[in-house]
């Protein structure tokens, strides 16, 4: 069996894809590393690795003592801040990942960089203005809600909806800085608004490999983790999820992804956000790395991950799925905290109506 190390293994995101690994025939050793002891307790791996962080010089040499300790064949960062170092510094590391290039990573992890590159390329966005200071706070309202009822305010850089917010008015979104200002270390200059989009979210998984389109799959997000503590209403993690085959939602993300590399390598995960009129707007890619929920579509029968890491071995695939749709739609997801994950097909719930 191949042996794999996934970075930042205490996180539910490199769960699921260690969850959707299981479910391979062949089978992997797995070998996990995270900068917390916590939650690794809650992965059933072959071993577990207590590094610093990646700002720490002592990263990589400790990335690589693992590798060698365990002969591990292929790295799969899971956490953002990973994705971007390795994809910088993948020379450095002493075993195989399988990595969009560095510029398009560091593309997509700046959203409103990402937002203006996609604009100029066609793709359709939101509108968004860079919040550099109050005045432009003003100005971005002044423009957005001229045709929208509120302004989607969000910091530019981090995942899960991070420091995101719908406001309409000045003094909510100041304050909303100011708290983070005071508390979390953000400023003016660290946000972006946006159109507010009232419709369907979509999460398009794509699998690519020296510019081929492998295969892809969209999911709708229908309901969140928690969504109705958080004061966006979202946490961008679904506590419901369902398969959705659409011919725009498919192009969208692929003219997103194509917009960012020359020649797409890896995982690119879309996220996108439907207009009033239902046309779907490409907000950010989840870049290098897999949504939380990987092991949904693996549990239906199209396994991304084991994909990922069996071309990133090097291998050739036994079995290559469509590029697009190849589950079934109203596939439905439905998971939560401490009780686990099911998968439903539409018309076969169990709860009677009454």
């Amino acid at each position: 069996m191949a042996r794999i190390l996934i970075t930042g293994a205490g996180g539910s995101a490199a769960f699921n894809f260690r969850d959707a690994l299981a479910l391979a025939p062949a089978g992997y050793e797995v070998v996990g590393t995270d900068v917390k002891r916590y939650h690794l307790e809650l992965m059933e791996l072959s071993a577990k690795y207590l590094v610093p962080p990646v700002s720490d010089s002592g990263y990589v040499d400790a990335i690589n003592r693992v590798i060698e300790d365990e002969r591990i064949e292929f790295v799969h960062p899971q956490p953002d801040v990973e994705v971007g170092f390795l994809a910088e510094h993948r020379d450095k590391i002493q075993a195989p990942v399988f990595l969009p290039d560095a510029a398009a990573v560091a593309l997509c992890h700046d959203k409103m960089a990402f937002n203006a590159h996609l604009r100029a390329a066609g793709v359709p966005v939101p509108a968004a203005v860079k919040i550099d200071s109050p005045d432009d706070l003003h100005g971005a309202l002044a423009e957005l809600l001229e045709h929208h009822p509120r302004v989607w305010l969000r910091a530019i850089r981090g995942a899960g909806s991070r420091a995101s917010l719908p406001v309409n008015s000045f003094y909510q979104g100041d304050a909303w800085i100011d708290y983070w200002r005071s508390f979390r270390g953000l400023d003016y200059g660290d946000f972006m608004a946006s159109e507010y989009l009232p419709g369907a979210e979509f999460a398009w998984q794509s699998l690519w490999h020296r510019g081929r389109l492998v295969t892809s799959q969209a999911r709708e997000r229908i309901e969140y983790i928690f969504g109705n503590l958080t004061p966006s209403g979202q946490s961008s993690s679904p506590s419901v999820a369902r398969t959705v085959n659409r011919a725009d939602v498919n192009h969208a993300g692929e003219a997103a992804v194509r917009a960012v590399s020359a020649e797409p390598h890896g995982v690119y995960c879309v996220d996108m956000k439907c207009t009033a009129a239902d046309a779907p707007m490409v907000t950010e890619i989840n870049v290098g790395r897999f949504f939380t929920t990987s092991n949904f579509f693996a549990h239906a029968g199209l396994n991304m991950p084991d994909m990922y890491v069996q071309l990133g071995l090097g291998n050739t695939l036994a079995e290559t799925p469509p590029r697009y749709d190849p589950l079934p739609a109203d596939l439905y997801w439905v998971r939560m905290i401490d009780m686990g994950y099911r998968l439903v097909r539409e018309g076969e719930w169990s709860s009677t109506p009454r």
